[in-house]
């Protein structure tokens, strides 16, 4: 039995190789893009989540206190960002920041409908509520949290809050 000489074929098979190669990389591109346009989706899922359920929220309440001027109808934590390097503060995700954010509103919620002329006793309440508070498994991670700054303005109270992550210590 006589075999046919392989040179004949050693084109055909870089091609073919060639051609699985593009194939491969195509697929590895394709699959990366996609990736990154339903990261970006679940992202802007869980924003508009979290708008839909503050406002809900706040129509709730305004209807509630709509006949009162002087009372804090909604309450809006904002996470501080990181100002310098190395400041021990995690650069959290939009999900993490969402999360917390919803936790913060769910602790501060005895404030809704309280006086803004009395907010003095209450700012103390606030500052012993969240020092130091320790939020767990927040997308399995725990933050430590900590109001820095209040503000109320047109019945809004403002919260300015640094997190940093919290170390269990030895179990």
């Amino acid at each position: 039995m006589r075999l046919p000489p392989f040179e004949r074929y050693v084109k055909g098979l870089q091609m073919f190789g060639m051609l699985l190669l593009g194939m491969v990389v195509g697929a590895v591109v394709y699959n990366s893009l996609y990736q990154a346009q339903f990261e970006a989706l679940v992202s802007l899922k869980s924003e508009l989540e979290i708008q839909l359920e503050q406002y809900e929220q706040d129509i709730n309440n305004l209807k509630d206190f709509k006949h009162q001027h002087t009372v804090i109808k909604s309450i809006l934590p904002r996470i501080e960002l990181e100002a310098g390097q190395n400041a021990g503060r995690p650069q959290l995700d939009k999900m993490t920041e969402a999360d917390l954010i919803r936790r913060i509103k769910a602790d501060l919620s005895v404030f809704i409908g309280q006086s803004i002329y009395e907010i003095d006793s209450n700012a103390q309440f606030a500052r012993k509520l969240l020092s130091k508070r320790v939020y767990n498994d927040v997308l399995e991670k725990d933050y430590e949290v900590e109001v820095k700054t209040m503000l109320v303005v047109e019945n809004v109270l403002h919260l300015w809050i640094k997190v940093r992550l919290h170390d269990r210590g030895p179990s």
